[in-house]
């Protein structure tokens, strides 16, 4: 089930599924240690004799407040009479999940409510030799193993502290859990459990005839118990109520920096961009690690996750947001970049939270001959990254830093890993991670950050490395034009495989291709990048009311049609349909022009979810999410997309002899007013 609004503050995720359940929990780190690993924490409502726990039944509508990293949600259930309104937030500097909510009673009768929550802890990622407790000294439930404490605690009408509680064993001899001790409205007060557990909390309210109550419930998490009572003291003493109020505010003094205008995007998608930019931000650490995805329901297919940094997503994220004038995550990235990357000049496959190496299945031998383990875009893309910190911010003193460990020491890395006898880069692993050889996207990322290292280079004085770095990038450039260039198609090859005899094309109609154009190593109307996008465009548009434009001929990941593949050739992504969007924006002389590219950003703005969330892969009949979501690459290349429209738009408007924009140019704000009085 997909992962809903995202909640973080870098230090504590907390994700939401789309029954509104808590799935995913996440701390000290954005994407590890997961202390719920996809098991529900449920949140009931009894009344009347009658219980119900939040479900599809309930008809939850989720979405964030606007411009902000808090939730607005409400729920109607109408066997029971009863309507929610919920907010959520993570406080944007105290490490606690704060939940404000509002019950209506629609019934003509005054009516006791009882709301119960649920909280089935797997305490680092496992359930054994957890505890659960009640602690009297704070009037709280508290889960702890180990140097992970969490302390929940909850008030009704100014009034701190757990009504009912019961902690009880799950998971062993067919216990399902303590939830439904809850069942009857009544908990049975066991004040401690240990090793496979779970607990509940219960409160009580009476509610007169058509009238409102509200209760206030918060989740703080800290390493000693000392730490989560101090949490709870604060809360306390500050109010929830303050605490919710204060992180809106900082989420949307965050997310309106960039005051640029919006052009004349419909509001729908000036809200998605808006959306765009706060989940990509609940997906980063604090240590500076930019996380693919926290949707734990992909384990089911491989027992491994999106849980991970890959520097190629991070790069284009940290792209994304300096374009929309953020810097401060960047930032974090790079120095992140520079502490992990190897002494030889490479970045590896991926990267735990905490920087230490995470799982991979590139090995070190590939028919018997040992190789180097990479894809070596992501090394590529990690200089093409700072060199856009460094030009489009004129981070002088800040770029130094990095200057040896993510200009020089790469840059020398990839001129030497090439082909002496084409200039083109050695086999390594594709994008996609799925083939070994040497691949378009790769080609094209490795040519981008030679350039990039030699405008730094030579903006620090260095004219001989620069030199070299330009040389080498032209090489590589003439190789691809000669050896990845089939005449007879009419496109470039996605990847060309070396052997005694020369090079073996893979002709595949892939996407990543988009990568020519993106980087800048082909202009947008050099005719054989024209050639080989448009027939990107003509053969992977899915061919249904779905529409999108799928990954690549064939596609086997996730794959929902088998047979009409010319039809459907893949699921669509978010990422090839806004890489396309960029590329006509890229090629638009007229605003007429950019208009086929802003058709895609609304499309996508379409097919997110209500509150924003774009998944990996949609179903091409249904729309529905598949795979993880949400993916921070697809939030990142909306982004993108979304300021390429605005500034293309911008420029193209402007009248030649007075210089002003003939295109109204609306400010964001005034774009997301319009979306809430709608």
């Amino acid at each position: 089930m997909p992962r809903d609004l995202p909640l973080s503050n870098g230090r504590l995720l907390v994700a939401f599924d789309l029954e509104y359940r808590i799935r995913d929990l996440y701390y000290p780190h954005v994407g590890k240690e997961n202390h719920a690993v996809g098991h529900p924490f449920r949140f009931g409502v009894w009344v009347d004799g009658k219980f119900s726990w939040m479900s599809r039944e309930w008809r939850p509508v989720m979405r964030y407040a606007v411009d902000s990293m808090v939730s607005e949600v409400t729920a109607r259930h109408d066997g029971l009479g009863i309507d929610l309104q919920c907010s959520d937030g993570v406080d944007f500097y105290e490490n606690v999940l704060v939940r404000h909510v509002r019950i209506t009673n629609q019934r003509d009768a005054a009516r006791e409510v009882r709301v119960f929550f649920h909280h089935d802890f797997h305490i680092k990622g496992t359930e054994v030799g957890d505890t659960a407790l009640y602690s009297p000294e704070t009037q709280a439930l508290l889960h702890y193993k180990e140097d992970r404490y969490f302390l929940i605690n909850c008030a009704v009408a100014g009034t701190v502290g757990v009504q009912q509680y019961a902690c009880g064993t799950k998971e062993v001899g067919g216990a399902e859990g303590t939830w439904r001790d809850a069942e009857d409205g009544v908990l049975g007060g066991n004040p401690v459990a240990q090793g496979s557990v779970d607990s509940v909390l219960g409160v009580s309210l009476l509610i007169g005839p058509r009238a409102s109550g509200e209760l206030y419930y918060w989740m703080a998490a800290g390493k000693e118990f000392r730490e989560v009572a101090t949490i709870d003291q604060v809360v306390r003493d500050k109010t929830p109520e303050e605490l919710l109020r204060r992180t809106c505010n900082y989420w949307r003094l965050w997310v309106r920096k960039d005051r640029r205008g919006a052009a004349d995007l419909p509001p729908l998608a000036v809200e998605r961009f808006k959306q765009s930019l706060l989940i990509l931000r609940s997906q980063i650490d604090h240590a500076g690690a930019i996380i693919a995805s926290n949707d734990t329901d992909i384990t089911q297919f491989a027992r491994d996750t999106y849980s991970y940094m890959w520097p190629r997503d991070g790069a284009l994220v940290s792209i994304a947001l300096m374009r929309s004038g953020h810097t401060g995550a960047p930032e974090k990235f790079l120095h992140f970049c520079a502490r992990v990357i190897s002494p030889h000049g490479y970045v590896r496959h991926k990267y735990n939270p905490d920087g230490t190496l995470a799982s991979s299945w590139h090995g070190y031998v590939r028919n018997g001959e040992q190789v180097l383990p990479i894809q070596e875009d992501e090394t590529a893309l990690v200089i093409w990254a700072l060199w856009q910190y460094f030009e489009l911010y004129q981070r002088i003193e800040e770029t130094a830093p990095f200057y040896r460990s993510l200009v020089t020491r790469p840059a020398d890395f990839m001129v030497g890993f090439v082909d002496r006898r084409t200039g083109l880069p050695l086999p390594s692993h594709d994008l996609w991670e799925e083939r070994w050889g040497v691949h378009a996207f790769t080609v094209a990322a490795v040519i981008a950050g030679l350039r990039a290292a030699a405008r730094v280079t030579e903006a620090f004085g260095e004219s001989q490395r620069a030199a070299a770095y330009r040389a080498g990038a032209d090489r590589m450039l003439e190789g691809m034009r000669a050896i990845m260039w089939n005449e007879r198609e009419g496109r470039f090859a996605r990847m060309a495989s070396p052997g005694p005899g020369g090079y073996t094309l893979d002709m595949t109609v892939d996407s990543s291709l988009f990568g020519l154009v993106e980087f800048g190593v082909l202009a947008p109307d050099d005719p054989q990048a024209e050639s080989t996008l448009r027939q990107v465009e003509e053969r992977l548009w899915v061919q249904t009311e779905v529409g999108g434009l799928a990954r690549y001929e064939n596609d086997y990941y996730q794959q929902i049609e088998k047979k009409d593949t010319k039809r459907v050739p893949g699921n669509p992504w978010f990422i090839s349909t806004l890489w396309l969007a960029r590329y006509r924006l890229l090629r638009a002389k007229t605003i007429e022009e950019c208009t086929r590219g802003r058709e895609l950003i609304e499309w996508a703005a379409r097919r997110a979810l209500p509150s924003g969330t774009m998944a990996e892969q949609l179903h091409p009949y249904t729309g529905e999410p598949l795979s993880v979501s949400p993916l921070t690459w697809s939030h990142a290349a909306y982004v993108r997309a979304v300021r390429e429209y605005i500034d293309r738009a911008g420029s193209l408007s402007v009248c030649p002899s007075c210089g002003q924009t003939t295109l109204r140019v609306a400010r964001l704000t005034e774009k997301l007013q319009a979306v809430t009085t709608e």
